[in-house]
């Protein structure tokens, strides 16, 4: 039993130039298994901009986790609104007194 070649569809046309409507076809670029399709411009141009955009979404991810981990703004606001001038940790600048 052959396994069937997928090939990569841009824009109603196929990326290595075949024709044919019995050709299995894809627009999803990890699904493509024809050499020909893979090593067009395309192809390699749709790679990189699917790439890309996995990689901004995961420094998305990123930066906003890191955004909820900046404890030290949130500690020294508790620290500046407390009453009186005598808080710990020492060390934090605003604290003339401790």
């Amino acid at each position: 039993m052959a396994t069937q070649v997928t090939h990569y569809m841009a824009d109603g046309h196929l990326a290595c130039g075949r024709h044919g409507d019995a050709l299995a076809t894809t627009t999803e670029v990890a699904q493509v298994k024809c050499r020909n399709c893979r090593g067009s411009d395309v192809f390699q141009e749709a790679r990189r901009v699917e790439r890309n955009t996995a990689r901004r979404a995961a420094r998305h991810v990123a930066k906003a986790f890191h955004e909820a981990c900046k404890w030290r703004t949130a500690w020294l606001q508790k620290l500046t609104d407390m009453p009186g001038l005598q808080r710990l940790p020492r060390g934090f600048k605003g604290q003339s007194y401790v």
